[in-house]
């Protein structure tokens, strides 16, 4: 099977999650502990910019590298809309 179709396939098996519950029992077997921290603290930091807070406020309150932070703003700001979609603002 190629990549692609792989990827698809992922991403209807993402598409049956229904609840946060089900969302960590896919995510616990799927990644590891490090990986799922990551994209959490990647998630946070988006929420954070989208509130509006700056590199540096993002930086301290997650502890995210400047790289990682300048990756989030990229797909917020050229990205597939993701983030914009599903981080909550409030």
């Amino acid at each position: 099977m190629d990549t692609e179709s792989m990827k698809s396939q992922l991403y209807e098996m993402l598409a049956k999650v229904d609840t946060p519950e089900d969302a960590r029992l896919l995510l616990d077997d799927l990644c590891t502990n490090k990986e799922v921290e990551q994209m959490a603290q990647r998630a946070y930091a988006a929420k954070l910019f989208l509130q509006g807070n700056t590199y540096a406020q993002i930086i301290e309150k997650t502890d995210i590298s400047s790289a990682t932070l300048s990756r989030v703003s990229r797909c917020i700001n050229y990205g597939g809309g993701g983030y914009a979609k599903f981080v909550k603002r409030d």
